[in-house]
């Protein structure tokens, strides 16, 4: 007897939602397809029934987990609070974000893994990069893309070497001082 349209469609999301989990957790390299299928009691044969390839999955696995991760942010946020760029910097930049390395920031997490990947997960990602990049213009109010990616550059790269740093007080010294940038900055404009 077959399966139905609904086990398989449950079957699919059991297992993107495992393979997202992977992937925030240990990165792109991280998803082996047999220990996956075994994770969500399904044969790995069962895969193709599912996926055309492994690429196809950590596309769609990826997509997931940015998506978890922008989920998380906007539920973290004060919802008494506006969403401007002040706060949107300085959450970002927090303590709290960057020791949250399995739910915080996707593109910071596993951009150096995404370099590194087929033209679907860069393609995958590269949509959200750009969504970022239009939410930061709307908070500085501006039309400019450059300063949108400047913002956008040193905010993911000060969290991404504050999570790499061991000593937690020049951690905390790297975000303060990027934060405090980037916070002059739009005072600046």
């Amino acid at each position: 007897m077959g399966h139905s349209q609904a086990e398989k469609a449950n079957s699919r999301a059991r297992i993107l939602k495992e393979a997202a989990e992977q992937i925030r957790d240990g990165g792109l390299e991280s998803v082996s397809v047999h220990k996956l299928m075994r994770s969500v009691d399904l044969t790995h044969g069962g895969f193709y029934g599912h996926f055309a390839s492994r690429s196809e999955l950590l596309a769609q696995a990826l997509e997931r987990a940015l998506l978890d991760g922008e989920a998380a942010a906007r539920s973290a946020a004060d919802p008494g609070k506006p969403r401007n760029f002040s706060t949107m910097i300085r959450s970002y930049l927090s303590r709290t974000h960057r020791d949250s390395r399995k739910t915080g920031c996707g593109v910071a997490a596993l951009a150096a893994d995404v370099g590194r990947a087929d033209h679907n997960a860069r393609a995958v990602m590269e949509v959200h990069i750009e969504r970022f990049i239009a939410e930061l213009k709307r908070a500085l109010g501006t039309d400019d893309d450059k300063q949108a990616m400047v913002v956008m550059s040193a905010a993911v790269g000060a969290l991404t070497l504050s999570r790499v740093m061991t000593d937690t007080k020049r951690s905390d010294a790297l975000l303060r001082a990027v934060r405090d940038y980037l916070l002059a900055f739009e005072n600046a404009k």
